[in-house]
């Protein structure tokens, strides 16, 4: 592998002070056809090729390309990736470091927060890391060959995961989840296309590029690429989502936009749908034992509705505490939600810092809530920084599901009964304290929805590290393609023929 240059005229080109979001195809750099594009929140204008223009070679038209995957072992694939993860520390990086400076008026988070996720990149990358997700998700030997199983009948079931020709559409609000996919892709030996989002059109093609310096002949940079294209045209989408060109399309969105590609869905094409959810935290009322446990509990809680500025699914927005709803136990809650206003506040600016632009009618719904005192007890979030809404009653506020911005909903509550009836099909993560109730509620929740059961302050620092579990599915062994090699001796298989 040849080492990468990193002097500026490496960086992507400019024209007229507009930047280019290029197209990495299978290796090979374009910067041609280009079009005006209007990034998320009109913060920044960019180029880019025209996909009309390249759209015959997109695709991976023949299956038989991938054989150049199958030719590496594992260990080959790791060591790639291990390379891969050095080339990409941020202050070495030409690429990276245009992709950071541009993604600051894309990205819906601030510059503190892209800063710590891009110098977080080369972790991702690290050969144990890889090796367990590959273990976990998959498992190495079904990666690796054909694994042989006995069947009760007297056959023999060879098994094996093969790769697959996948277009992922992932999401902008955080640029670990591009990373994510390159690697989900090389370890599963597949061919990704990787549809950027306007939100953060040039972390996927900072790795791509990048991988391109290393090797552009390597077959793991071979099969991948990343273009950027306006989600939901269909004279591009119709031609792309096609049995003959993919066999899989990964997607991170809304409602809207996931209904949108179902109507490509056919026989040999297959969904795999990772749409947005929400989150809870239940507190049980051990919390409020002492000053010093209530304490404990307001920061990992702060940490749960702060990090990443409440921008994941992974964020707590409603938390039902057990406080009690008569007069003492409202007080509690009222408290509970100072202390956890105060330690957001606090948290390290690598966590959580002021919101970027905090959403305007969601200040408008919390100032009426402010007016409400014998409903709702507002603390802070008169400058823009974040609130926490305390009910006065069990119930949350009515526009629960607009919570973001580093704003949560605190909900008094007697027992845990009035909590499970709040989990749902669109529930995510949950972080519980203490320990024992977790473990208590693990057997019940997922009946009613969630899909994560953590401990609090964990709901985003483990995200990612559960090896592969993700929205109750196993998205990695959904993006293969498990093929099963049937042997059947006759001495031991009676045969249909007899």
């Amino acid at each position: 592998m040849t080492a990468i240059s990193t002097q500026p005229d490496d960086i992507e080109k400019t024209t007229s002070d507009t930047p280019i979001a290029s197209m990495v195809i299978r290796g090979r750099v374009i910067e041609s056809n280009l079009i005006r594009i209007e990034g998320r929140g009109g913060d920044l204008t960019f180029l880019t090729p025209d996909v009309r223009q390249v759209l015959g070679s997109l695709p991976l038209k023949d299956p038989a390309a991938l054989k150049d995957l199958y030719r590496l072992t594992l260990d080959d694939i790791l060591d790639y990736l291990v390379s891969l993860g050095e080339h990409l520390r941020v202050e070495n990086n030409a690429h990276l470091q245009q992709a950071r400076a541009l993604s600051y008026m894309t990205a819906p988070t601030t510059p503190p927060l892209i800063d710590h996720t891009y110098e977080r990149l080369p972790a991702f990358f690290e050969r144990d890391r890889l090796f367990e997700l590959a273990e976990q998700a998959i498992g190495v030997e079904y990666l690796e060959g054909w694994v042989p199983r006995g069947l009760l009948s007297g056959a023999t079931a060879n098994i094996r995961c093969f790769g697959a020709r996948a277009v992922h559409i992932v999401a902008g609000n955080n640029p670990i989840i591009s990373v994510m996919t390159i690697v989900r892709n090389a370890l599963l030996r597949s061919d990704a296309i990787i549809k950027a989002p306007s939100n953060d059109p040039f972390t996927a093609l900072a790795v791509a590029r990048t991988m391109v310096d290393m090797d552009a002949t390597h077959p793991v940079t071979k099969h991948l690429s990343v273009a950027y294209w306006k989600g939901g045209d269909g004279e591009i989408e119709a031609e792309l989502y096609k049995p003959a060109n993919v066999e899989k399309v990964v997607a991170w969105g809304g409602l809207a936009s996931v209904k949108h590609i179902t109507q490509y869905v056919q026989p040999g094409l297959e969904l795999i749908s990772l749409d947005p959810k929400r989150s809870v935290s239940i507190i049980g009322v051990q919390a409020f034992a002492d000053d010093e446990t209530m304490r404990e509990v307001a920061v990992r809680l702060a940490t749960d509705i702060g990090a990443v500025n409440q921008q994941g699914c992974v964020n707590a927005r409603v938390v039902y505490v057990m406080s009690g709803t008569d007069a003492a136990g409202v007080g509690r809650a009222n408290l509970f939600g100072q202390l956890v206003y105060d330690a957001m506040l606090q948290l390290p600016t690598r966590t959580s810092t002021k919101p970027k632009r905090y959403d305007r009618s969601l200040r408008e719904s919390v100032d009426s809530v402010r007016m409400q005192d014998d409903w709702y007890h507002v603390v802070g979030g008169r400058d823009d920084e974040g609130a926490i809404i305390v009910s006065q009653l069990p119930e949350p506020v009515p526009f629960a599901l607009e919570l973001t911005d580093r704003t949560a909903n605190i909900v008094p509550v007697d027992t845990i009964d009035e909590i499970v009836g709040a989990v749902n099909a669109w529930t995510q993560t949950v972080g519980v304290y203490p320990e024992e109730l977790k473990t208590s509620l693990r057997d019940v929740l997922p009946l009613y929805g969630a899909q994560r059961l953590v401990s609090l302050g964990y709901a985003a620092a483990s995200a990612g590290s559960n090896a592969g579990r993700q929205d109750a599915i196993e998205p990695m062994r959904r993006m293969g393609k498990w093929i099963v090699d049937e042997a059947a001796d006759p001495e031991l298989v009676p045969p249909l023929w007899q």
